[in-house]
């Protein structure tokens, strides 16, 4: 009898034994073929419009070759566009470098007070669009602005400095961006070894000369990386140079793009084209040149972050917080200030007070006007399911790029993160061509509906939600996840009860990133926008393109105070996340 039952288990263990392969290579069957459908859509999604993009810009009526860019560089105009971009570019980044170093240098080796806060505010000159930023500062230095006012207490004929040129192009563009190099300076600059830097002063080095032959050339890499992202994002802007330039007659590669595509004339795509590939090859040089300074230098940095400050400011201190925090206000809040002083009055050219306020463009923008009425629904709805796309795919994504770091998974990051990288109006035209016709005589009906700004949308703002996740992922020891498999956890189990409860701050952190990029984008639905899908930032340009300047500053007001909202949320959700991993 025993050596029946010792039989018959070794038949039931026997028959356990088989399915557990069984099992083991239905799982990896299914890993394989989500791979290739993953890199297959990647391919289609991602690199498939570029690749269309680049093949028509050489498509001339006189037959394939470079004719487009021949007329297009025997042109004038071409040559003053792209001397006009490369002189703003380089004045905005110049002058985003210098705020951003500075400030930089100030939050991580001073004593200023409530720097929390400071860096908070820091970023808000960035996260807020920059057609609001530029909405502000003509509202704030217009002839009927507070400067204006503040001038005529001496004459009544100064006048402002006008923004609607090319000073004002790049120093608004350059308030916008500087937080860009200050973002990553300050990280870098804090991980110094301070050793270094007392070395320097023991042997008599003043703090200048210290600053100058040890601070700064270890800290290139990390200036030359933000000024390089303050470069590409001159180079990606269009709310700027569309507010300011056309108005100006100022055009700029992104401008001249946008309206050669709206002229839709008979050769306007394919010039359109082309210089789109002369845009990204100005960014490719920009990119080779940050490359190329560098590996000039060499740094030499700690693995953290030094938060203790490196000098005293003395019984200064209060006038040193106070001029930074003066200069904050200025360059950020007054502006807005302003903006909000003119979305009140009733009437262009009346002076503010009590009389002469109204809620009316408040009323007209958010209720009675169909089209604002729709875009501010349109927006919400296209961020919200762009949200929650990106938040599960990237997710998922992240947390495979991380454990199968395999050099086609690695491929597949980078090209997800080309979109992004890529000036929008180049991405946006790409979708044009992509979606028209994704084969030759048949159109899907997505181009010139909402489909389109969604698969843009998902597709550009896809490795925002990827970096935030991969970043979530990296913090978590893997020994718990390790541990939780050992102990007969399936594979839901360790989402449900481990991974996600510790990843979900950072996880939420960059799905609200992905919301709010969605929700105030401006240079990609300018180009996809049709009767019906207009999205805030384009009733917006409308607004301000028709004269009513009331209504567009309005309703930037409301998109203001929805930024801040959610900078409160995201700055919550990242408190969280720093009480969890302390208590960890």
């Amino acid at each position: 009898m025993n050596t029946n039952l010792e039989q018959t288990g070794l038949r039931k263990n026997g028959s356990g034994a088989d399915k557990a392969p069984n099992r083991l290579a239905s799982r990896v069957w299914l890993q394989r073929i989500a791979l290739g459908l993953g890199f297959v859509s990647v391919i289609l999604m991602f690199v498939f419009p570029i690749m269309k993009l680049m093949a028509l810009s050489f498509v001339h009526k006189t037959g394939t070759g470079l004719g487009v860019y021949i007329d297009l560089l025997s042109e004038a105009r071409t040559w003053k566009t792209m001397e006009s971009t490369l002189i703003i570019i380089s004045g905005s980044t110049l002058v985003a470098l210098i705020l951003g170093v500075g400030m930089a240098w100030l939050i991580a080796y001073s004593n200023l007070s409530h720097k929390a806060w400071l860096h908070m505010i820091v970023m808000l000159s960035f996260i807020i669009p920059s057609y609001v930023v530029t909405l502000a500062w003509t509202s704030f230095t217009g002839v009927q602005g507070p400067i204006a006012e503040f001038l005529h207490l001496f004459s009544e004929d100064m006048k402002p400095w006008s923004m609607y040129s090319y000073g004002g192009i790049i120093f608004v563009m350059g308030i916008h961006h500087y937080p860009l190099v200050y973002l990553l300076t300050v990280g870098v600059l804090r991980r110094i070894p301070r050793e270094l830097e007392w070395a320097s002063r023991s042997g008599g080095a003043g703090r200048w000369t210290t600053f100058r032959t040890i601070t700064l050339p270890l800290a290139i890499p990390g200036i030359a990386s933000g000024g390089l992202l303050a470069f590409l994002a001159s180079l990606d802007n269009f709310g700027i140079p569309a507010f300011l330039g056309i108005p100006a007659n100022i055009t700029v590669l992104s401008t001249l793009i946008y309206e050669q595509v709206v002229g839709f004339g008979p050769s306007a795509f394919a010039r359109s084209s082309a210089l789109a590939v002369l845009l990204g090859v100005v960014a490719l040089v920009g990119t080779s040149i940050q490359w190329l300074v560098q590996r000039s230098y060499k740094t030499s940095e700690t693995a953290y972050e030094d938060m203790l400050p490196r000098f005293q400011l003395g019984k200064r201190k209060w006038l040193w917080t106070g001029l930074v925090w003066l200069f904050l206000a200025v360059i950020t809040f007054l502006p807005l200030v302003s903006m909000l002083m003119y979305s009140l009055k009733k009437a262009y050219g009346l002076p503010f007070g009590w009389d002469n306020t109204t809620m009316d463009h408040y009323r007209f923008v958010l209720w009675e006007n169909s089209k604002a009425h729709h875009a501010i629904g349109n927006s919400f709805t296209l961020s919200l399911v762009t949200l929650i796309v990106c938040m599960i795919l990237g997710t998922a994504f992240a947390y495979y790029r991380l454990k199968r770091p395999t050099l086609l998974v690695k491929g597949m990051d980078l090209v997800i993160s080309l979109p992004y990288a890529l000036p929008g109006i180049v991405f946006g035209l790409a979708m044009i061509l992509t979606w028209m016709e994704p084969i030759p005589g048949w159109n899907p009906g997505i181009y010139g509906s909402m489909a389109i700004l969604f698969i843009a949308y998902m597709i550009r703002f896809m490795t925002l939600q990827v970096r935030s996740s991969m970043t979530a992922f990296q913090q978590i020891d893997a020994s718990a996840e390790e541990a939780a498999r050992i102990s007969g956890a399936g594979w839901s189990s360790v989402w449900r009860k481990i991974l996600l409860p510790l990843t979900l701050p950072g996880i939420l952190a960059g799905s609200m990133l992905v919301f709010l990029s969605a929700l105030t984008e401006l240079t990609v639905s300018s180009l996809l926008w049709s009767s019906g899908s207009e999205t805030i930032g384009v009733v917006i340009f409308n607004f301000e393109q028709a004269g009513s300047t009331n209504y567009s500053t309005a309703l930037s007001c409301v998109i203001v105070a929805l930024i801040m909202i959610l900078m409160i949320l995201l700055q919550a959700v990242k408190w969280t996340a720093q009480r969890k991993g302390g208590a960890l």
